[in-house]
């Protein structure tokens, strides 16, 4: 059963599914029309719109471009190489590939989005190096899987926001605290559910799987760099610009300047693992582990390469957002889904509808934004418990980025495929999980 309905989904994703900017554009059209059908919104106001927001996402992008740029430096870095070279020897089968990137992924996840989507895929690299004839577009599907965790780990944007003091619902709920949400009886149940049946879901499809072929080793290496850089070529003088280009000082003290404000962030602030403080991590033991500025610089200038498609594409989905929220279409879409819940089954229609709202708006916060105002005051009414109703919206969120391509980006840049090539495995981890989220939103 599970082979023919994962050769299904792929025949289906290979046959239809665009490449990831064109179904930013059909997503593009589809909102654009469902605003002017179901809001009072005209066409031209709905270009104004998506060309307001078009651009509300540029910090966002340029985080998520160093996201790929700032861990495709480190992982490339010698001692790092080796690090996850040791760890992909832990499988020696293609069916032990999978379980190791899922079981990896999925962890790093938990622990930050960001961090776990670069080390899924740089790991699977390797992986794949090692055991050629592993299913390559499996194996990363198996990273991205990983990916579903993320909302219910110590990252959760939503979970985060309302724990905070003065966020936007404070007079409403008042701060709530993780132990009401990620360490609540609920969570726990779907991640600990997730964290042991994904790599067994993943491992189940590769059994199944009919793939015959093997990788490319000139393939894998276009997406892993070399470390052994040459240096400058030797002759008779040396430019003062050449030496400091090759001054491991140069590096270790700007690098050593890095992990001070790191030290101080974490002394001042705990664990707060937040996208920005990963970036900077990454980019600076980058800088110490390739030892020398020519070095770094050489492998930056690869790295950027695989960036493109963020860069072009976070925008449309922010013009996306634009319309949806603007519009109102997107309080409409959670209105509906209120109107025909009650006190038991709400969150479960909480979950759902958010899993829908993610399509058009792919970011947790800004999802929480859209949404919160309609969802918790209708929480209260109902006499649902609030925190339970922010991580019915939070799995929500995370549950549909299975399927859809925007957080994929990053990890699709690393390991150089398309779209379509991983979205028929991940189809299939998405009705799965809708097993454990939904029994777990219906009886805790």
């Amino acid at each position: 059963m599970l082979k023919g309905l994962t050769s299904f989904f792929n025949r289906i994703v290979q046959r239809y599914l665009p490449d990831a900017f064109l179904f930013a554009i059909i997503l593009t059209f589809i909102v654009y029309l469902l605003g002017i059908l179901f809001t009072s919104s005209g066409p031209s106001q709905m270009v104004e719109h998506w060309g307001t927001g078009f651009w509300d996402l540029l910090a966002f992008a340029m985080q998520m471009s160093l996201i790929v740029v700032t861990g495709y430096i480190l992982a490339n870095s010698p001692p790092v190489k080796r690090f996850l070279e040791r760890i992909s020897t832990l499988a020696n089968t293609p069916g032990q590939a999978i379980l190791l990137v899922t079981i990896v992924a999925s962890i790093a996840c938990l622990i930050n989005y960001g961090f776990g989507l670069v080390v899924g895929a740089l790991l699977a690299l390797h992986v794949a190096k090692r055991i050629p004839s592993v299913d390559y577009r499996l194996l990363i599907a198996s990273a991205y899987s990983g990916f579903l965790l993320w909302h219910g780990g110590m990252s959760g944007s939503i979970p985060l926001t309302i724990a905070t003091d003065n966020h936007f619902l404070m007079d409403t709920i008042g701060s709530i605290p993780i132990t009401q949400t990620l360490f609540s009886g609920m969570n726990l149940f779907i991640v600990i559910f997730l964290l042991v049946t994904l790599p067994l879901m993943n491992w189940l499809m590769n059994r199944s799987s009919d793939y015959t072929g093997t990788i490319d080793p000139e393939f894998l290496n276009e997406q892993m760099v070399s470390t052994e850089v040459e240096e400058a070529a030797t002759k008779d003088e040396v430019t003062p610009a050449e030496r400091l280009e090759n001054s491991m000082m140069v590096s270790m003290l700007i690098g050593l300047l890095g992990l001070v404000f790191i030290l101080f962030h974490f002394v001042n602030n705990g664990l707060d693992i937040n996208i920005n403080i990963a970036n900077f991590t990454m980019l600076f033991l980058g800088i110490l582990l390739h030892k020398t500025p020519r070095r770094f610089l050489n492998v930056v200038n690869d790295a950027v390469k695989n960036a493109g498609g963020i860069i072009i594409q976070f925008p449309f989905y922010a013009g996306i957002m634009g319309m949806m929220v603007e519009s109102g279409l997107s309080e409409q879409m959670s209105m509906w889904f209120v109107s025909i819940s009650n006190e038991v089954t709400y969150p479960l229609f909480a979950f759902i509808s958010a899993g829908i709202v993610n399509f058009f708006v792919p970011s947790g916060g800004g999802q929480w934004a859209v949404q919160a105002p309609i969802m918790i005051p209708a929480a209260l009414d109902l006499g649902v418990d609030t925190a339970k109703t922010a991580m019915a919206v939070a799995w929500g969120d995370a549950w549909t980025n299975m399927i859809q391509p925007f957080w994929a980006l990053p990890l699709l840049a690393i390991a150089g495929l398309k779209v379509k090539d991983i979205m028929g495995f991940c189809m299939v981890i998405l009705l799965w999980s809708f097993i454990p989220i939904s029994v777990a939103l219906l009886l805790f």
